[in-house]
């Protein structure tokens, strides 16, 4: 019954889930803003699990969802016509080791800083590899991979139209699921509460015996990991090319956490509602207000966070605090 209780949490995230799916499958022209709105879903609890449970800030991020794209685009390239659908197997299996090592070389020198050092220190990361990946015209440098024609000549027009559409969007619900049941275990262990006590008070963290290197480090290469998952995934797979401008534009890492405050900065279901509120704003004022949508969407968010210091859902958990909603938000 423990276990049941510990993962009542799951519920809510499914529920949503399971409704957006429904609306995109169901309702016509739907598909395509709910897989947008997915994508910034799958992006906030990929970052909520270093940002949110640390309080460190990575600039930096969108490096992982850069090799995650890389991983998959070399596995296609490469491998594609040996491998057929192993190919896309091999390419998330690729994208998730390149940015675990990646996150492993920069973990292991840049969380020895804080505040805004370790800030500037990922950002200097993020630029470094991408004009090394240019100067160097590795991978293709600044031209990148195209995959659109390979990927016609390996699984035939009809499939690979399907691979990046309906199966890639898919697979982002599938690392939204797991992102999120990974959270909750983290949470509901011994490495949720140290985390949270470093995130509180670092040095009072250390003087009580909590080893906060050793914690920072997990929490940052499993956050990285699920962003080369996403890189691989909702990038490369849907896209059918990477080029370096795109996959480390650092916009991605500002858009992820404003989803992580907006929502609640730590919370399970926080990086939900960021999400989908981000999303549905993106989405709906770039058809309305096409050049104009950021006039309108900074002061919108801006609104909302400082009305809701602590994110929508940390709002939200103090006034049901007392009711038997509150073990279903975590």
């Amino acid at each position: 019954m423990s276990l049941i209780r510990r993962y009542k949490p799951m519920v809510p995230l499914l529920l949503v889930y399971i409704i957006l799916f429904i609306i995109g499958v169901s309702v016509p022209g739907m598909w395509q803003p709910v897989a947008f709105i997915m994508f910034y879903i799958a992006l906030g609890q990929a970052f909520n699990i270093f940002l949110g449970l640390t309080g460190y800030v990575d600039f930096g991020y969108v490096a992982f969802l850069a090799l995650g794209s890389y991983g998959m685009a070399l596995s296609l390239q490469h491998f594609g016509p040996e491998l057929g659908f192993g190919a896309i197997v091999f390419g998330i299996i690729l994208g998730v080791v390149m940015s675990l090592l990646l996150s492993l070389a920069v973990g292991a020198v840049a969380l020895r800083l804080r505040g805004a050092y370790f800030a500037i220190a990922t950002i200097g990361v993020n630029e470094g590899f991408r004009y090394l990946v240019e100067g160097l015209r590795l991978w293709g440098g600044s031209e990148g991979i195209v995959l659109s024609g390979k990927m016609r000549e390996i699984f035939g027009r009809e499939m690979s139209i399907y691979l990046s559409t309906f199966f890639s969007d898919v697979l982002v619900f599938v690392v939204a699921i797991i992102a999120g049941i990974v959270t909750l275990t983290i949470l509901n262990r011994k490495m949720g509460f140290a985390l949270m006590a470093l995130r509180e008070d670092e040095d009072a963290a250390k003087v009580m015996g909590i080893n906060v290197t050793k914690y920072k480090i997990m929490a940052f290469i499993t956050s990285a990991m699920f962003g080369g998952l996403i890189g691989a995934i909702a990038w490369t797979l849907k896209l059918t090319y990477v080029f370096p401008e795109d996959v480390f534009n650092i916009t991605y890492t500002v858009e992820a956490i404003v989803i992580v405050m907006l929502g609640g900065s730590g919370t399970l279901f926080g990086p939900v509602v960021g999400g989908l509120i981000y999303g549905i704003l993106k989405y709906y004022l770039n058809i309305i207000l096409p050049g104009f949508q950021l006039l309108l969407l900074a002061p919108l968010l801006i609104i909302i966070i400082v009305a809701f210091p602590e994110g929508l859902v940390g709002s939200i958990k103090k006034r049901i605090k007392e009711t038997r909603l509150y073990e279903y938000i975590k």
